[in-house]
């Protein structure tokens, strides 16, 4: 609990440094880039997974001569782009905020360290007392709200630029064409190169590869000498073995008669023969 106290003090204490500083500091909204960036990633994974389907639309409507489109193959279709074009804002609502990490970082899905460490607090029997009620803690923050809304802003004016990537070949990355060269043409781009890769103490991910590793050294060992033991101590191991058996065989063996078929026990101990008298018991 001590622990856990001391803990729950150090994060609640850089949470409190970080609101002093005013609220410019505290709620810290996305750029330009930011934006552009999240959009076209998220942009990127919905295309990537409507384009699986073999669906294919009918756009044969029954007209009066009979004669309609040719039936649609639906990730070539209108309607995908529209519904991934309609949906992508909402999907950054997925977001939270990272407040441990810097840059465009600071925007990802998951809980954050942060949060994650004061809910084990509150799981322990730990009073955690902040000023975001705790019914609150896992509510949209106002950074990811205005990064929705912001959303919703660029696609309306960009959905062309998108639209004709779409119908085009696509070959072209979808960041590199939206971000780089329309939205923040000759503006800040330094974003769209940041990537989370720092191992923290207690971050998952990272605890999650070390154990894996460790998980390697031991099967390495274990492939060199078997069961991870020495040769010498295998040696050893066989000696002892085969000494054990060597005493249960020598255990098991039956007495050897002498030539007068009398058994060695007998010799030992001669039979006497039984005198004639009864004795009464």
């Amino acid at each position: 609990m001590l622990l856990a106290a001391c803990l729950f003090l150090s994060v609640f204490l850089s949470v409190g440094a970080d609101k002093t500083g005013g609220d410019d500091d505290w709620v810290h909204l996305a750029n330009k880039c930011e934006v552009c960036k999240f959009v076209s990633i998220e942009m990127k994974s919905a295309f990537h997974e409507t384009g699986k389907t073999k669906e294919v639309i009918d756009t044969n409507y029954n007209f009066i001569d009979g004669k309609g489109a040719p039936p649609v193959k639906y990730v070539k279709s209108d309607l995908r782009f529209i519904e991934v074009v309609e949906n992508v804002c909402q999907r950054l609502l997925e977001y939270n905020l990272h407040k441990e990490r810097s840059g465009s970082n600071r925007f990802a899905k998951g809980m954050s360290e942060t949060f994650s460490t004061l809910h084990g607090l509150v799981n322990k029997g730990v009073n955690v007392v902040m000023d975001i009620p705790y019914e609150l803690w896992n509510e949209t923050s106002a950074e990811v709200a205005d990064l929705k809304k912001q959303c919703d802003v660029m696609i309306e004016e960009y959905e062309d630029v998108i639209e004709d990537w779409y119908k085009g070949s696509q070959d072209e990355d979808l960041t590199k064409l939206l971000c780089e060269k329309y939205v923040l043409k000759g503006q800040d781009q330094a974003c769209l190169t940041e990537n989370w890769t720092a191992k923290k103490k207690g971050d998952t991910a990272a605890i999650a590869e070390d154990k894996k590793k460790k998980k390697k050294k031991k099967g390495g060992k274990k492939g060199e000498g078997g069961d991870g033991s020495s040769e010498e101590e295998k040696a050893t191991k066989k000696k002892k073995k085969e000494k054990k058996a060597k005493k249960k065989k020598k255990s098991k063996a039956p007495v050897e008669k002498t030539g007068g078929g009398v058994s060695s026990d007998e010799e030992i101990q001669p039979q006497m023969p039984l005198s004639g008298q009864k004795t009464e018991l």
